[in-house]
């Protein structure tokens, strides 16, 4: 199965991603993380996949991370209430994020694209 890109196109850092994949011939399925966003059922399995605390799929530069003051949420809230956070607005998670059969990327890391999709 071709790994899923889940990108916003406007965010300068998926774009980036974007290119590195096209010149790494790295197929994937790409994804509007606005327009479809991830669903609490796919964010659960991405985090376990992944080994990362849930608050690093958290956009926390992002406009509504500020304006929801989900800083001090993130700290505090159920990891079922941060999932629903998550699943009602795809501009609160973190892109670009790279699904694939046995790991989830989350951010553009180049050494670590490079490592699992190189």
């Amino acid at each position: 199965m071709k790994p899923l890109f889940l990108q916003y196109p406007k965010c300068g850092t998926c774009r980036k991603a974007a290119k590195w994949l096209e010149e790494n011939n790295v197929d994937v399925t790409s994804r509007h993380i606005v327009e479809e966003n991830p669903t609490r059922e796919e964010l659960s399995l991405w985090i376990d996949r992944s080994g990362l605390p849930i608050s690093r799929f958290f956009n926390t530069s992002g406009l509504v991370y500020k304006e929801q003051n989900l800083k001090e949420k993130v700290k505090t809230a159920s990891r079922d209430e941060l999932l629903g956070i998550l699943a009602s607005n795809g501009m609160v998670v973190k892109r670009p994020i790279i699904v694939a059969d046995d790991f989830v990327l989350v951010g553009f890391n180049e050494i670590e694209w490079k490592e699992k999709l190189g």
